[in-house]
């Protein structure tokens, strides 16, 4: 194994002469070709500076292929990206100092404490001990780890194994950070600390790419969203852009008693939209505009006597923002670490060189995680 090109552990990551402020990572017409079949097929976007972009699609779309790509695990056919300002392929050892790659599985060392893995990859990054125990001691406080510091990491619940993967990703303090399903096999409480986690990254100035198959995390982290379905981009927006995509929103009324219903729903169609009715769950559903229709149509409701338990504006999810793209509902993360899988056994040896011609920085391909 190689060692990783050591950031300045002073100054940290080499500042880009090129690099826009506002833009932290660019992917620019990538294409990726294996052989006859095309896995990446000219996607672009761009990332500002401490943002948080999600990039969803179905199960071999292309996600963890693009992440690679833009990563130096694997050349493009043609296209290129810049993360923090550096080329891929002109400046690949600028672009490891620049960035953080946390694969679907964790790749600490069990028999080392939460403190001696984080002391052994720093080395492996020449901080020097004073700057590397400051930070280990910072990282551990960050990801909630202190108490468990001297622990072996084979007693660490799958939630902080996660926390001290991340936590070595930044030793380096990237400005950019790719997180490939990050919350893959967490249970809820551990996800949402996770994702709290991030939270605090972001609100730092970290940019984050994320691929994930939960539709809620996305919903949850990310600022933009790119969909991306049989290596190409179909759809990008905001979360709430996407949804608006899907359908209109609708009016959710539930009624007190199920003999309101027929006076609920001819109440309702004053809205001019169809009223679909549920007698078990006795509930209305029709479409609506936004809040003015929901206020207006509260008002009525009000004024008519009829006993309301609950009424609400729900918004199509992004699950219906993948039905109505793709004609099938999300699916899990198998297919995408199985793609990771297929770039290593498409590539083989022609990706033991990166575009630089040299060996690539201390990588694990099979989990994706760079060092």
């Amino acid at each position: 194994m190689s060692q990783p090109a050591p950031p300045s552990a002073a100054t940290g990551p080499a500042p880009s002469p090129t690099s826009r402020l506002d833009v932290a990572v660019e992917a620019i017409h990538l294409v990726k070709k294996f052989d006859d079949f095309t896995a990446v097929d000219d996607i672009s976007f761009v990332v500002p500076t401490g943002s948080v972009l999600g990039l969803l699609g179905p199960n071999g779309a292309g996600k963890t292929t693009t992440v690679r790509m833009m990563t130096t695990l694997s050349v493009p056919t043609s296209g290129t990206a810049r993360i923090a300002g550096f080329d891929v392929r002109e400046d690949p050892e600028q672009v490891r100092r620049n960035m953080g790659l946390t694969g679907q599985a964790a790749t600490v060392d069990e028999i080392l404490t939460g403190r001696e893995n984080l002391r052994m990859v720093g080395g492996l990054y020449g901080i020097t001990r004073k700057a590397l125990a400051a930070r280990t001691d910072e990282l551990l406080d960050q990801f909630s780890l202190s108490d468990a510091a001297d622990k072996q990491v084979r007693a660490y619940s799958g939630g902080m194994r996660r926390r001290l993967d991340l936590a070595v990703s930044l030793l380096a303090a990237p400005p950019v950070l790719f997180l490939d399903e990050p919350t893959t096999g967490l249970d809820p409480r551990s996800r949402a600390e996770l994702w709290d986690v991030l939270r605090r990254l972001v609100a730092g100035g970290t940019t984050l790419v994320l691929t994930t198959q939960y539709l809620e995390e996305a919903d949850q982290l990310a600022d933009n969203i790119v969909v991306i379905d049989k290596g190409r981009i179909i759809a990008e927006g905001t979360p709430l852009q996407l949804k608006e995509r899907a359908g209109a929103a609708s009016v959710v009324i539930t009624v007190s008693d199920a003999t309101s219903l027929p006076a609920a729903s001819e109440l309702l169609r004053r809205n001019g939209g169809e009223v679909f009715v549920d007698e078990t769950a006795r509930t209305l559903t029709s479409a609506a505009s936004g809040l003015a229709d929901l206020t207006r149509i509260a008002g009525w409701f009000d004024e008519s006597g009829i006993t309301v338990d609950d009424i609400g504006l729900a918004r199509p999810s992004l699950d219906d923002v993948f039905l109505s793209l793709t004609g099938h509902r999300a699916e899990g993360a198998q297919d995408d670490r199985a793609e990771g899988a297929q770039d290593d056994r498409a590539e083989g040896a022609a990706d033991t060189e990166t575009s630089d011609g040299t060996e690539p920085t201390s990588t694990d391909t099979s989990s994706g995680d760079l060092r």
